[in-house]
């Protein structure tokens, strides 16, 4: 979508957040708030009338609550994607969004960091979950993409990355991103660095989880970042082929180990992460894309996390926007 051309709705009941988002989005080049609903039989006559490209819609509206309203809009005006913005955080919630067929979820508390991160999201057709639902809750995240019925992540290739502010952050993301594959008879491939492959089989063993007969059974793979891309490297570069064969042939090594037909493997990798500490970006977008092909072939969910500060201007650096772009759902925290 032209960025220049973008038109959006702003639906909540209190003026003075609709103001702030107003003024929020204006910064933005090529945003133009358009109009303003504060409640939600406003919400669907405005979206009906001006077919917006972009909604941004509160949950807890007078005379028909967002979940209606979106619900509404998908039959009246289908061409504009809706990003909801509440202070509701449970998962259950943001399973019902998405199943009525919103692309994003952000909790107004973190509409400061993440509301324009978001709307980019969205606007290039990815899906987009606030941090604070999707960081502290996975178990509840992977629910809802496997029990989706509209647009799930099970139903399509998935390929998010995280955003993390400290190390508890991530651990806490990936632990339960494990967890949940190994609970379910699946597999997990973890290429990270040592200190966090380290941390992260304390955690998965406190949690109760038998990771040794699942190391001794294949179901469980860690592999060193930084060892892994020095075997990876023609020229000073990652080279794309070795990196495709090499996770591949774990992949197919991983899936065979878990003795099911409909087996899924979950693989985390922070190779992309040490590529853009070393400020070999391209590198590490160039990876991204090898992950977005693996996805294609495989039945895989994929997972990789960069710390904010690696990133010169966070989430204003160009380098962001373009690692967001080669995945299917952003978390930010």
């Amino acid at each position: 979508m032209d960025k220049s051309s973008i038109r959006v709705l702003i639906v909540d009941d209190y003026e003075p957040w609709r103001r702030y988002v107003s003024t929020t989005l204006r910064k933005e080049r090529g945003l133009s708030v358009i109009g303003e609903a504060a409640d939600g039989l406003e919400a669907v006559q405005q979206a009906q009338v001006l077919q917006p490209d972009l909604i941004l819609l509160d949950i807890g509206l007078p005379k028909m609550n967002g979940i209606e309203v979106a619900r509404q809009i998908r039959k009246l005006a289908p061409q504009s994607k809706i990003l909801f913005v509440s202070q509701e955080s449970s998962a259950d919630i943001v399973q019902q969004v998405f199943d009525v067929g919103a692309q994003g979820y952000v909790v107004k508390t973190e509409a400061g960091r993440e509301l324009v991160t978001a709307a980019n999201a969205v606007l290039r057709n990815e899906r987009f979950v606030s941090a604070i639902v999707a960081g502290h809750d996975l178990g509840s995240t992977s629910n809802f993409e496997a029990s989706n019925t509209t647009a799930t992540f099970k139903d399509r290739p998935h390929h998010a990355v995280l955003f993390y502010s400290d190390d508890a952050i991530l651990l806490d993301w990936l632990t339960q991103f494990v967890e949940v594959a190994l609970n379910a008879g699946n597999a997990a491939i973890v290429v990270a660095t040592e200190s966090h492959c380290d941390s992260l089989l304390l955690r998965l063993q406190a949690h109760g989880l038998d990771i040794a007969s699942a190391i001794e059974g294949g179901r469980y793979i860690a592999l060193d970042a930084a060892a892994t891309l020095s075997t990876l490297m023609l020229n000073d570069t990652p080279d794309p082929a070795r990196f495709g064969n090499l996770l591949g042939n774990l992949i197919a090594t991983a899936a065979k180990a878990t003795k099911r037909q409909d087996a899924r493997v979950a693989v985390f990798g922070e190779c992309v992460h040490l590529l853009c500490a070393q400020g070999n970006t391209e590198a590490a977008i160039q990876v991204e894309k090898v992950g977005n092909q693996l996805i294609k072939r495989y039945k895989v969910d994929i997972r990789c996390a960069y710390p904010l500060g690696s990133l010169q201007g966070e989430r204003g650096d160009p380098v962001y926007q373009q690692i967001c772009a080669e995945h299917s759902a952003v978390f930010s925290q």
